[in-house]
């Protein structure tokens, strides 16, 4: 995988763990509970796909831009787009998206539970 920043990028922010989803072979990042980005892995546990939450609109953008960037694998087409991990996504434009898939689960809280998973409360 071209991205070996990310893990250490996305545990950087507040209140986000990671996990293995053993079943699906996935590895996930997740704030309060919520997946807002996913390294899908293969049977030789090799990354495929780094799947993220997106505003559709931002997502639908992104993907007529960029052949890199298709509709989530295994998740909601809309809502969830997936980057190919070695493919030509600038650094840059992947920690934006990142930041985003962030935002888009966190803005799904409460006020409350924004500042408590932002250390706020």
């Amino acid at each position: 995988m071209k991205y070996p920043w990310m893990d250490e990028y996305l545990l950087a922010k507040p209140s986000v763990t990671k996990d293995l989803q053993e079943s699906w072979n996935w590895i996930r990042y997740k704030i309060g509970g919520k997946m807002f980005v996913a390294i899908c892995l293969d049977e030789q546990n090799v990354p495929y796909y780094i799947t993220m939450k997106l505003d559709p609109m931002e997502g639908q953008l992104l993907r007529e831009q960029y052949d890199d960037i298709v509709p989530g694998y295994y998740c909601n087409k809309d809502h969830w787009n997936s980057v190919k991990p070695d493919g030509k996504v600038p650094d840059e434009l992947l920690r934006e998206m990142l930041d985003h898939a962030y935002q888009q689960v966190l803005k799904g809280f409460s006020k409350k539970r924004q500042a408590e998973i932002l250390g706020e409360g």
